[in-house]
């Protein structure tokens, strides 16, 4: 009978009749559904176990299948579903997650617009920075500096900072008045020394800002570490002396922590560990651990008074401020706060590196990289001249999964891992064993044999 529910053996049937995927690869007809997770382990519907070595969409902190998690929304739910925080209207949650962030956030920042995700969060980030400028009296300011290689969304904005070009394709003309620079990626830069890499990036930073002019430039968009390019943390020097650039120039900096803040890093917010003095940060993603789709931008007190002023800011969502995901975040916060869980971020990510660095001296990795709990295994056809695999690492990804049943990322340079902070030793040892079992086989072209 028409909407029935399906059973698990015909969900796969189902999802490709009816579902649109996100990045689906062309040449794929099977389907991984999954029905239920508890800490690091997931289950599909076939009655397959996996472990969780991404956390999802590397925003599981906490670990799946938390019932502190799913306690706190049935308790709001039942007492106050929904409400708004347009004009002068507010909700306790909202405001108390508010206030929770102010005191977690790197000096300065204190203020919180509630979104539902990472992309929505850059696209209110891009229009509070064109308008706190246009409101200061620099209406010319309307240019955005951004990185190759970075990725910070799906919207016509996020995605036009957004530095692959192939995210693009199809969807011109995107967001005019965007210029990306070149990524800080110590392997691909061909630089030994990582001062020389810091140089290279400032005089080209330098030379953009001369090009564009500094009063037509609003603001520069980046991730502390940049998660899709494959897990690329800067030289230590880069961030501060680009941040002195950015501030010495008046453009703000607009800090993509949809990735890295809430412990990721080892600290609630990378900006704090990497130097980066930011003037707008965006969350997502470990703020409520994917429990309930929100995200904060984060300003400071000089943003935030320019955006309040006499209409305050005109850009609003239905969902802003949700009172059951603020309830879930506060909770997903006392969580990582009472469990350790920013030590744990680097006393696992320490160990997983560790188990992990063998791997390179296989002839196809040509790196193993760790900042926090963020770790990324750069593929390589050759390691002489660091030539990439002709595919990427995506079927290498599909491959390890397929054959261990232990979950990583593809992406177009390395393998990338991002566990729940909740991983212990014991599971960072078995994804390492997986990918030694995967790797140790893989061919110049990518290839798993």
């Amino acid at each position: 009978m028409t909407g029935d529910t399906p059973g698990l053996s015909d969900l796969p049937a189902t999802d490709r009749a009816h579902l649109i995927h996100p990045f689906l690869p062309a040449a794929v007809d099977s389907r991984v559904v999954m029905t239920e997770g508890q800490g690091c382990r997931l289950r599909d519907a076939s009655g397959r176990t996996y472990l969780d070595a991404t956390a999802g969409m590397w925003l599981c902190q906490v670990g799946h299948g938390r019932p502190e998690l799913a306690q706190a929304a049935h308790d709001q739910m039942a007492r106050l579903e929904y409400s708004t925080n347009f004009w002068d209207f507010g909700c306790d949650r909202t405001i108390e997650l508010a206030a929770r962030l102010a005191g977690l956030a790197p000096p300065g920042i204190d203020h919180a617009f509630f979104t539902t995700g990472g992309s929505e969060g850059i696209e209110a980030a891009l229009r509070m920075a064109r308008y706190v400028h246009h409101r200061r009296g620099e209406p010319d300011r309307t240019w955005f500096l951004s990185r190759q290689s970075a990725y910070h969304g799906a919207g016509y904005g996020s995605g036009s900072v957004s530095g692959f070009a192939a995210f693009a394709e199809g969807f011109g003309p995107m967001l005019p008045h965007v210029h990306h620079l070149t990524a800080p990626y110590p392997y691909r830069s061909g630089l030994d020394a990582p001062s020389a890499l810091t140089d290279a990036c400032v005089r080209e930073l330098e030379a953009a800002i001369d090009r564009i002019g500094a009063h037509r430039i609003a603001a520069m968009v980046g991730e502390p570490v940049m998660a899709l390019a494959g897990m690329v943390a800067p030289p230590e020097d880069y961030w501060p002396r680009v941040t002195e650039v950015l501030h010495r120039h008046g453009i703000l900096l607009i800090l993509d922590e949809v990735v890295t803040a809430f412990g990721r890093l080892g600290e609630w917010f990378a900006g704090t560990r990497l130097g980066a003095q930011a003037d707008i940060i965006v969350t997502s993603k470990g703020l409520t651990s994917g429990y309930f789709p929100l995200g904060a931008v984060l300003t400071s007190g000089a943003i935030a008074e320019v955006l309040s002023e006499g209409t305050g800011f005109p850009v609003g969502h239905t969902y802003n401020g949700h009172p059951v995901g603020c309830a879930v975040a506060l909770s997903n916060l006392d969580i990582i706060d009472g469990e350790k869980l920013l030590e744990a971020a680097d006393d696992v990510g320490g160990h997983l590196a560790d188990a992990l660095r063998p791997l390179e001296e296989l002839d196809v990795v040509g790196e193993v990289r760790r900042t926090g709990l963020m770790l990324g295994i750069e593929l390589v056809a050759d390691k002489t001249d660091r030539r990439p695999l002709p595919h990427g690492a995506y079927a290498v990804a599909d491959a390890v999964r397929d054959r261990t049943g232990v979950l990583v990322r593809g992406g177009p340079y390395a393998l990338t891992l991002a566990p729940p902070l909740v991983m212990t030793h014991q599971e960072a040892d078995e994804a390492a064993d997986a990918l030694h079992t995967v790797l140790a086989r893989l061919t110049p072209d990518g290839e798993p044999h």
